[in-house]
């Protein structure tokens, strides 16, 4: 995760080196923080896929188990 963060900052530090450069109102400076923000978008996705807990792994593995019954109201 921290190595996704890394690239973030990276991302972050070469926006604002082209918005110096180019000026803030530019159309290189707007691709520059577009890319910064997908970066922050995926980290956000990766986030949200966490890992199963023990009683997740249980019912994948053994679905009949009375643990495991899903009722419909």
């Amino acid at each position: 995760m921290s190595d996704i963060q890394e690239k973030i900052q990276e991302e972050v530090e070469q926006a604002r080196t082209v918005c110096d450069t180019s000026g803030s109102n530019s159309p290189e400076c707007a691709a520059a923080w577009d890319a910064v923000e997908e970066m922050q978008a995926e980290a956000s996705h990766q986030r949200q896929n966490k890992p199963k807990n023990s009683l997740e792994q249980y019912c994948d593995e053994n679905p009949e188990a009375a643990e495991c019954r899903v009722y419909d109201d």
